[in-house]
């Protein structure tokens, strides 16, 4: 009989295709720590309250932990490692370094990849005030649109400086 509580899962991450056999029950946040050893997102509460964990799949940002391996399979999975483009830093990380926008570091990796998912999506949020327009980045909108992404330490002024920062195009 054939074991059903895995699978062979294709997915691409941060560039490179990767098959792998899972158990269905893993997440994609243990598949890359523990199977690729891809360290960078890290696991806070494993209940998605945090955003510690968050990375890109197929370009829009997703609580890692509580997405499951073999649900996203031929899925593109970008972790922080794999925001940089080449040896420099991803336009965010400098913005985070310069602005001092974070203290221990450890929700740095889901703040990162949610903001860059925060930078390409589009349209109202829940404070937006004209919902048939497209808003602004404002510190307002920023703060919102991140509010799934929590800091025990309280950098938020700083990672919404260094967000606004990178979203009006300045230099980080």
């Amino acid at each position: 009989m054939e074991n059903t509580l895995v699978s062979r899962v294709t997915v691409v991450i941060n560039g490179e295709p990767r098959a792998v056999v899972v158990d269905n029950r893993m997440s994609v946040l243990d598949l890359l720590r523990e199977r690729l050893g891809l360290t960078g997102s890290k696991k806070g509460c494993d209940h998605g309250q945090c955003g510690a964990c968050t990375v890109l799949i197929d370009g829009r940002r997703a609580n890692a932990c509580l997405a499951l391996a073999v649900a996203h399979d031929g899925s593109d999975i970008r972790t922080v490692e794999g925001l940089a483009d080449g040896a420099g830093l991803h336009p965010l990380q400098e913005a985070f370094v310069r602005h001092d926008a974070f203290q221990c570091g450890y929700c740095t990796p889901g703040q990162l990849c949610s903001a860059a998912g925060m930078l390409t999506e589009a349209g109202p949020s829940a404070v937006t005030e004209d919902l048939e327009a497209d808003p602004p980045l404002t510190p307002g909108e920023i703060r919102e649109r991140m509010s799934g992404n929590l800091c025990r330490c309280g950098a938020y002024v700083n990672i919404v400086k260094a967000i606004t920062v990178v979203a009006d195009g300045g230099p980080a």
